[in-house]
């Protein structure tokens, strides 16, 4: 075996590598119908408590959930009731790696109502003693196929032997920012604020737009001197810059609710983890602003634990079992509809958003590219599936995209089981092949008006002539 090869095997191999700040995180989750007597504010009833890894905890477990790599946490633990409650949630999902501590686990307690939370309490010391860094945890960060620094502004990347062993790091530094934390070391590949922890930082550039967003991003390298920064600006996605040029905005998929908490560190891990199996920066990003996106549509740091298998076939769109939970959870109804869709054109359209109009989600199925050529015949189709579900995904009125492989989406739709499947063509009056499996579970087929003198067939032969 060359050098190079055993080179590339050690690094596939390689652990992804969290350092920072482990909290412990606890929801007081209950119901609320009525105000106290003697003040105006909520009687929180039928409390449940609920506890998650927090901070860099939390960063490593969402990790170690999206890959096969082994996960390292080196973070400071003390010897209190807390840190004993955050090892029991951490074993057997992540290696934890211990820096000696003192001043206590930092507890963070949210009392929630349904989704809102009503308030937060935090204990603890604002910052940590530490120890020296363990010679493993200083080995384990210099080997490892890439370094997530998840800093939550107790000290852990101000101390010398910490900031020494990320400066000597040989896979990519993916550094998440903390306004009370040191600056991040300059051999970081990707730097991670949100949009508010940059405008602290860079106090000189106002506004809220994009320009302003690049102009502090720019100002941010200038800095820290670090590779690259990219802003996250929650819903609207993420502005990467490498400190000239034009940036890159990644926009975020539309979620609609879910929780937020823990979406920057399902950000930054993404983009650790991406740059760990060897992607360009840019495409860490891109894959970053995905994940998140999907993260805060499942639940967020609430459903840290959920184990959620994604089917293979789900195109690039936030998972459609998060689109689907959401509109259920809140008694709305699913449609689907399905079809090639090789050519869009606006007998699509037309069907898509009138589809769309009869619930409060649409996915749609569309046949594989094995598929349509069975369908179509070898010269079809002209577009990838990959391709067509990007398109589709762009129309503000399709929620998800589901690509299948057999002649029929009968397997596709038993899986998904929407509460309607509609159609558009001729098929008025007669029973629709997809009408039986519908049936099964009470959903109903229906047809919708298609617009004439359109279709995919009728385009492709117009270009020939």
């Amino acid at each position: 075996m060359s050098e190079l090869a055993s080179s590339a095997d050690a690094r596939n191999s390689a652990p992804l590598v969290v350092v920072g700040d482990a909290l412990l995180d606890v929801d007081l989750v209950g119901t609320a119908s009525r105000l106290t007597p003697d003040a105006p504010v909520p009687v929180v009833e039928d409390v449940e408590t609920r506890e998650r890894p927090g901070g860099a905890a939390l960063a490593a477990v969402i990790a170690a959930a999206a890959t096969s790599r082994e996960v390292v946490l080196v973070a400071p633990i003390d010897s209190d009731e807390g840190a004993a409650r955050l090892r029991a949630l951490l074993s057997g999902r992540v290696r934890l790696l211990a820096i000696p501590s003192s001043g206590g686990t930092a507890v963070k307690q949210r009392v929630r109502v349904g989704d809102h939370s009503v308030v937060r309490l935090d204990s603890g010391s604002p910052a940590a003693t530490l120890g020296a860094l363990p010679a493993e945890a200083a080995a384990a960060i210099r080997d490892a196929a890439a370094v997530l620094v998840a800093d939550y502004g107790r000290g852990t990347t101000a101390a010398a032997d910490v900031r020494t062993a990320l400066a000597g790091a040989r896979g990519p530094v993916v550094w998440d920012p903390h306004p009370r934390g040191a600056d991040p070391v300059q051999n970081a590949r990707l730097v991670t604020p949100n949009g508010a922890e940059a405008a602290r930082v860079v106090a000189d550039v106002t506004g809220s737009g994009l320009a302003a967003v690049g102009a502090r991003a720019e100002g941010l390298i200038r800095r820290w001197g670090v590779g690259a920064v990219a802003i996250t600006l929650g819903a609207r996605g993420a502005l990467l810059s490498y400190g000239e040029g034009a940036p890159m905005v990644v926009p975020a998929v539309p979620v609609s609710g879910g929780d937020p908490c823990g979406a920057g560190d399902s950000f930054a891990a993404a983009a650790a983890l991406a740059l760990a199996d060897g992607a360009v920066t840019g495409e860490a990003v891109a894959a970053a602003v995905a994940a998140a996106s999907a993260f805060v549509a499942a639940g967020g740091a609430s459903s840290w634990d959920a184990e959620t298998h994604p089917p293979a076939d789900v195109a690039a769109e936030t998972s459609v079992e998060a689109v689907l939970a959401r509109v259920r959870a809140s008694g709305g109804t699913v449609v689907a509809t399905g079809g090639c869709f090789d050519l869009l054109h606006p007998g699509h359209v037309a069907t898509l958003r009138a589809a769309r109009g009869l619930g409060d989600c649409l996915v749609v199925c569309i046949n594989s590219d094995d598929s349509v050529r069975r369908l179509k015949g070898p010269t079809r189709p002209l577009v990838t599936a990959a391709d067509r579900a990007r398109v589709l995904e762009a129309l503000e009125f399709v929620d998800a995209v589901v690509v299948f492989d057999e002649d029929t989406p009968a397997e596709v739709l038993d899986r998904l089981r929407p509460d309607v499947w509609a159609k558009g063509g001729d098929y008025a009056g007669a029973d629709l092949p997809e009408a039986a499996v519908l049936r099964t579970w009470g959903g109903q087929a229906v047809v919708l008006p298609y617009l004439d003198g359109h279709s995919t067939t009728a385009l492709v032969a117009r270009s020939r002539t």
